[in-house]
């Protein structure tokens, strides 16, 4: 192929176009991405055979967080609040953590299954 000929200008464009495309595309998926793990709060609630750390968890609505559940226990644990959709499985000595979205105002119950009677708290999200 002659490098003068009409092609060259055309694969220059061509090359042109592709380079400005990736860099979008890669600009689109960084604003995409989410939030760094210490951009959003963390809650911790420790579980022992039938005992809990804290009882009533207060959060901002409409913001996404993180609840940490460790289990300090000698027996398996269950915490789970239905309303959120959260149910974590914790082998004794083990913790488990997950993330959830922004919720809409309001109170959700939360309890360790194994340890119903023991274990009932609330987030309260306004």
């Amino acid at each position: 192929m002659d490098l003068h000929s009409p092609h060259k200008h055309l694969a220059t464009a061509l090359a042109r176009a592709l380079a400005v495309l990736s860099v979008l595309s890669l600009l689109a998926m960084a604003t995409a991405m989410p939030a760094h793990a210490e951009d959003v709060p963390t809650v911790r609630i420790e579980l022992n055979d039938g005992h809990i750390n804290v009882r009533r968890i207060e959060l901002p609505a409409r913001q996404r967080f993180r609840v940490e559940v460790v289990n300090q226990g000698k027996t398996p644990a269950e915490f789970e609040s239905l309303p959120l959709g959260l149910e974590l499985v914790v082998a004794p000595g083990g913790t488990r953590t997950r993330a959830l979205p922004g919720k809409s105002a309001g109170t959700y119950p939360f309890y360790d299954e194994f340890h119903m009677e023991t274990t009932r708290g609330e987030f309260v999200i306004r």
